[in-house]
């Protein structure tokens, strides 16, 4: 059988539900504003680097993940540039900064395989996906709440981005669109580990919600990997 047959079905578990129970889970912390200048390593991407020499035909979840993951990375772009208006953290402008060139990576494997652009003329806050858009007003809310609230939304935010993107990268099979995919991951890891070092700089022992607490551990810690 053909592998994106097999994986056909799966389109209907993209994303769905990944921030189900994780949106009530975030416990509150302290108040202190202050504002953090904090330097992101982060992964560059060259949308023109990751076109494919030829492209093949994209199947239903394979078509699903690439407008998810367009719109997922542009929420998380979203949120970090309404903290950073909130809260003048350093931290929310650089790492909103790394994901416009997420998006924009993305994009670039949407207009390769001639995808509609779920995001085209949407300005900050605005969302095709229903669910995404009410997850974005809930995690803004969350975030208003005290610095250190949208540091945990941060958190929350690139946890969940590695576990959709592990998602998409098993319903496709395209090179472009993995290589795409893997830049993705390794940036997450990477906002993962500013976003920890942020919240251990105010006295917080951030709790994963998502993943285990050992893969966050592991990844903050760098013992794990992006391309493991």
């Amino acid at each position: 059988m053909d592998r994106k047959e097999f994986l056909r079905g799966m389109s209907g578990l993209l994303g769905a539900v990944v921030f189900g129970q994780a949106l009530t889970a975030c416990g509150s912390g302290g108040d202190d504003p202050g504002a953090l200048t904090i330097s992101e390593s982060s992964v560059t991407l060259d949308p023109a680097a990751t076109e494919a020499t030829s492209v093949g035909t994209l199947d239903e979840a394979e078509i699903a993940g690439l407008k998810f993951m367009r719109e997922e990375e542009k929420l998380a772009h979203d949120v970090y540039v309404t903290m950073f208006n909130t809260w003048g953290a350093q931290i929310f402008a650089n790492i909103a900064e790394s994901e416009t060139e997420h998006t924009e990576a993305v994009l670039n494997q949407i207009e390769q395989y001639g995808v509609e652009d779920p995001a085209e003329g949407n300005p900050v806050g605005v969302f095709e996906d229903p669910y995404l858009q009410a997850l974005y007003d809930k995690l803004v809310a969350m975030g208003s709440v005290s610095l250190i609230e949208a540091l945990k939304v941060g958190a929350l935010i690139e946890e969940t981005d590695i576990v959709d993107i592990r998602e998409k990268m098993e319903v496709t099979d395209e090179p472009s669109i993995l290589q795409v995919y893997q830049n993705l991951l390794c940036g997450s890891y990477s906002h993962l580990q500013a976003f920890d070092k942020a919240l251990a700089d105010q006295g917080v022992d951030y709790q994963a919600q998502v993943i285990t607490q050992e893969q966050w551990d592991a990844i903050a810690s760098g013992a794990e990997a992006c391309g493991a």
